[in-house]
C-alpha cells in the first residue's frame, strides 16, 4: 500500500525541495503532519523514514511516501531531513533538523542531566518553542558552536490553534465537565498505578466525563487495568494525536507528563499529582483523597492560577497562532540557502553511530 515512491529521480524533482521526516515513534505522525501540509500545498516533496519496530507504518495515509532502506534515502538524496526524536545517524544525506517531541517537562536523566537540553551531536538546527527553551539552547550553541538555533514555535500545535473540525471526543449534549487523566510511562515518576482505585471510584461517582490517555510507551498492565474500568463515564483513549483530546476537556489531571504543557497552552488549568517541579501555575495535589477537591478548585478557573499559566505560557510557546510550521520550514530553508560552513564539525560518537548502523543494518561508507 505504501510503496517506494515513483518520484525517484527525473527532472520534475530536480525542481523541487525534498524533505524527510525520520521518526521512530507513532506520536511522531501527529508532530510532522501539520509541515507536511505546508510542504505539499506549496509543490516539495516528503517523504517519511521509520526507525525501528515502535513506529507502524500502517499510520500511513494512501497519500504519504515512505523510505523502506537507507538505501533509498541515499538515493533520495533529502535536502533537509526533521527530526521528532533525540538522534538521528549522520550517514542519512541532508540538513538535521530536531523539532523536538515534546516540552520540557523538568526530567532528570541518570546524570543529574535535564534530558531536554542534551546535546547528541546530531542536528545543524533546533527549532525551539519558546523563550524557556530558545535561551539555553543558545547557551549550548555558543559552547559547542556545531548548531544553529532558531525560535519558531513547535509545529504540533498548529491544529489545536487553528481547528475548527467537529471533535470526536466532546459530547455537546452532555453539561458535565471533561476531566482528562494524562500519566508518563515512566515507572518512577508515573501516578495512573498509585491513583488507579480513586479514579474508578471518581468515575463511577457521575460527577464528570473522565478521558483517559496514556503515553504509547506506558506499561501494558496499567493499560489494561484503565481499560477495565470503562464505563459510562469514563473512556480509555488510544490514538497517534493527542490534540483533539486536549481540546475536549476542561481540566486535566497529571503527573510529570510533558503532555500537561500543551493542556496548559490552552489556557486551561492542570492538577498535578506528585509533581516534582512545584510550578506555581500547576495545581498541587499529593493525597489522592484530595484529588477530587482539587479538580473542583481547578474548574471555578481562580484568577491567580489562570494570570500564571498565562505568564508561563507566554515564556513555553509565546506564538499561538498556529503558523509555526511555516516558520519552522523558513528557519530550515534559510539555512539550506547558506550551507553550514560557518558550523564546526561534530564530534564523531563511534559507539552511538556503530549502534544506529547496526540497528538499521546499514554497513556502508
Amino acid at each position: 500500500m505504501h510503496d517506494e515512491p515513483s518520484v525517484l529521480g527525473g527532472s520534475l524533482e530536480q525542481r523541487q525541495k525534498r524533505y524527510l521526516f525520520y521518526i521512530a515513534q507513532n506520536y511522531s505522525y501527529a508532530i510532522l503532519r501539520p509541515l507536511q501540509e505546508i510542504i505539499v500545498s506549496r509543490g516539495d516533496l516528503v517523504c517519511w523514514f521509520l526507525e525501528g519496530d515502535e513506529v507502524s507504518p500502517s499510520f500511513l495515509t494512501l497519500s504519504e511516501k515512505q523510505l523502506k532502506t537507507v538505501d533509498e534515502v541515499v538515493h533520495w538524496q533529502p535536502d533537509v531531513v526533521f527530526v521528532p526524536g533525540n538522534v538521528v545517524p549522520r550517514f542519512i544525506p541532508g540538513i538535521k533538523v530536531g523539532v523536538f517531541h515534546g516540552f520540557n517537562a523538568g526530567k532528570v536523566n541518570h546524570n543529574g542531566q535535564i534530558s531536554h537540553f542534551r546535546i547528541r551531536s546530531c542536528f545543524d538546527l533546533y527549532c525551539t518553542q519558546g523563550p524557556a527553551t530558545t535561551l539555553p539552547f543558545i547557551e549550548l550553541s555558543n559552547k559547542f558552536k556545531t548548531f544553529n538555533v532558531v525560535e519558531t514555535g513547535w509545529p504540533t500545535l498548529d491544529p489545536m490553534f487553528q481547528s475548527t473540525l467537529k471533535n470526536p471526543y466532546k459530547d455537546e449534549s452532555d453539561p458535565r465537565p471533561t476531566v482528562l487523566f494524562c500519566s508518563t510511562f515512566s515507572r518512577r515518576l508515573s501516578c495512573a498505578p498509585e491513583i488507579f482505585e480513586q479514579i474508578r471510584t471518581l468515575s463511577l461517582k457521575g460527577n464528570y466525563r473522565w478521558l483517559v490517555q496514556f503515553h504509547p510507551k506506558m506499561n501494558a498492565q496499567t493499560v489494561a487495568k484503565y481499560k477495565s474500568i470503562e464505563n459510562d463515564n469514563l473512556r480509555f483513549i488510544e490514538t497517534d494525536n493527542v490534540l483533539p483530546v486536549l481540546q475536549a476537556a476542561d481540566v486535566m489531571l497529571c503527573d510529570t507528563s510533558s503532555v500537561l504543557i500543551m493542556f496548559l497552552l490552552q489556557g486551561k488549568p492542570v492538577v498535578a499529582f506528585n509533581n516534582k517541579t512545584q510550578r506555581d501555575h500547576l495545581i498541587h495535589v499529593n493525597d489522592e483523597n484530595k484529588i477530587a477537591q482539587a479538580l473542583e478548585y481547578a474548574l471555578s478557573r481562580p484568577e491567580e492560577v489562570m494570570s500564571k499559566i498565562e505568564s508561563y505560557c507566554n515564556q513555553i510557546h509565546p506564538q499561538r497562532d498556529g503558523l509555526s510550521s511555516q516558520r519552522v520550514l523558513q528557519a530550515a530553508d534559510d539555512l539550506l540557502a547558506r550551507g553550514v560552513d560557518d558550523l564546526k564539525s561534530k564530534p564523531f560518537n563511534f559507539i552511538r553511530h556503530f549502534k544506529m548502523r547496526r540497528k538499521l543494518h546499514y554497513w556502508k561508507f
